[in-house]
């Protein structure tokens, strides 16, 4: 099965990765875990594997530690248009009424490419949107493109290709490239749609204003949860279901379909593809969810469902346990109203928070409900309510940083960035110790080309951190650690943009 290095301490390294990284290499994979641990030994500075081992599993990695890893242990196989039957169904089913809908309306749509690797997924999304919408500039429309892998991400903001990613796809994707003398370069119009992000589906917090995570319309999450523990999939599908809007659409690879894994979905065959559609009104509850095993044939779903085994799972603390005993200690003292709200917040609830709250003779000079009910409207995806509640607090009170920190977010996700800046610079000439407004600020400045300026928010933000414990939550940062968001600007200064 392996060679040269001992099964107990590969089942330690498997055991460690799955708990850290998510990544599940069960005893037939333990091969290309040996492979994969041999090359980032040499990478760390090791000659000697088994010692890199011994070392890793017993140390408190930093995130930059982490991301070494990924790269040695995950893969960036992808191509353009890749797997055609799913694309065809979002050209021809999906997008259509999407952008009918919204053309009356606020004309946006967000789309989120989780695992993208080297960037082939969310450039396709990209040239597919510019096909189908004549206007696009008239639009705001987000494509999100994230990955653990470091060194994919960074080939992915570059978008230049070899042949390779172009095998199998149509004659006229090649009009979205300039040809260089060292490949194939995306054109600028349909690169600058995208974002490319670093984003941990096994420790990171979503959905979340502050990464971009939430009100997705789309989520693109193929060839992915079949590299996770069972463990680590009961808590993703559900975060991932949050992250959606109401009548939202999850893609998953036609290998990782479950009837089991998905049944908080509403699943829908299309020709050659099934799809997972969010509808609150039919799906069963958060709590309720418990799925069992990824590895089922695509032909299942349309089996009768069997009734769900209550199998016990060991629980590996999440990031959304976090927030719930935020909420708990923050909900103590609070109204019954407010407080059963904030638990329907928790859970993803956002339109029941919304019946809760918004009568406005109850709570007409209640800021924290007004910001409540932003948070909610923001994540449903109805951005414009959320501006509107939260410009409600802020003129009650215009002195609270928060609000005006929380205004940013929002203005951001409308992609109204310059408003953006004005926002958090309020916030920070309010509070100047400030740590994630100066977080945000140097973010939106580095997309604007500022690095100085940008330099110089991380560096303050840095300082501000230390006056925390690593673990200690970030106040407005829904779930955040002072540890992550250090390891997150210490890895982003000077590099790829990171959520």
């Amino acid at each position: 099965m392996t060679s040269g290095i001992p099964e107990t301490l590969l089942s330690e390294l498997s055991e460690f990765v799955a708990t850290r990284m998510g990544l599940h290499f069960p005893a037939e994979r333990w091969h290309d875990l040996e492979h994969g641990i041999t090359s980032a030994a040499a990478e760390f500075g090791f000659r000697d594997t088994e010692t890199c081992i011994k070392w890793l599993v017993s140390s408190q990695l930093m995130k930059q530690e982490v991301e070494i890893l990924a790269s040695h242990l995950t893969i960036g196989e992808t191509y353009f248009f890749r797997e055609k039957k799913s694309f065809e169904v979002l050209e021809k089913h999906i997008l259509p009424g999407l952008i009918r809908s919204r053309m009356e309306n606020e004309r946006h749509l967000r789309i989120w490419s989780a695992g993208c690797a080297t960037g082939e997924e969310p450039y396709s999304i990209a040239i597919l949107l510019s096909r189908l919408i004549p206007d696009l500039k008239d639009w705001n429309i987000t494509i999100l493109a994230t990955d653990i892998n470091p060194v994919f991400l960074r080939k992915a903001q570059k978008g230049l290709y070899s042949e390779w990613s172009f095998r199998d796809v149509p004659a006229w994707t090649r009009n979205y490239f300039n040809k260089t003398k060292h490949g194939f370069e995306i054109i600028p119009d349909i690169k600058k749609m995208v974002t490319f992000s670093y984003h941990n589906l096994a420790e990171d917090t979503y959905p979340s204003l502050m990464n971009n995570t939430s009100a997705m319309d789309i989520i693109f999450c193929r060839n992915v949860l079949m590299y996770f523990s069972q463990v680590r999939v009961k808590q993703v599908v559900p975060a991932l279901y949050l992250c959606l809007v109401d009548g939202g659409w999850l893609v998953v690879s036609p290998v990782e379909t479950s009837q089991v894994l998905f049944s908080q979905f509403i699943a829908v065959n299309f020709p050659g593809a099934i799809f997972y559609r969010k509808d609150i009104a039919k799906s069963q509850r958060i709590e309720e969810f418990i799925p069992q095993n990824i590895y089922h044939p695509p032909e299942e779903i349309r089996v009768i469902p069997m009734p769900i085994e209550h199998i016990p799972i060991p629980e590996i603390p999440s990031p959304r346990e976090k927030i719930k005993i935020v909420i708990e200690e923050q909900t103590a003292s609070e109204p019954d109203a407010y407080k059963e709200a904030l638990t329907l917040y928790q859970q993803g609830m956002y339109a029941q928070v919304i019946d809760k709250l918004i009568d406005p003779a109850s709570h007409d000079h209640d800021t924290k409900v007004m910001v409540l009910v932003a948070r909610a409207y923001a994540n449903y995806g109805k951005t414009a309510a959320a501006l509107e509640w939260c410009e409600k607090a802020i003129a009650i009170e215009r002195l609270n940083p928060g609000c005006h920190y929380l205004h940013a977010m929002i203005l951001q996700e409308r992609g109204q960035v310059e408003e953006a800046v004005k926002s958090l610079q309020r916030a920070l000439y309010l509070d100047q110790d400030f740590t994630l407004a100066h977080f945000a600020l140097g973010n939106l400045c580095k997309q604007q080309g500022k690095i100085k300026e940008s330099d110089r928010h991380f560096e303050i933000a840095l300082g501000l951190l230390g006056r925390f414990k690593n673990d200690e939550i970030l106040p407005e940062s829904e779930g955040i650690t002072a540890g992550r968001l250090s390891e997150i600007i210490t890895s982003i200064k000077g590099k790829v943009m990171l959520a």
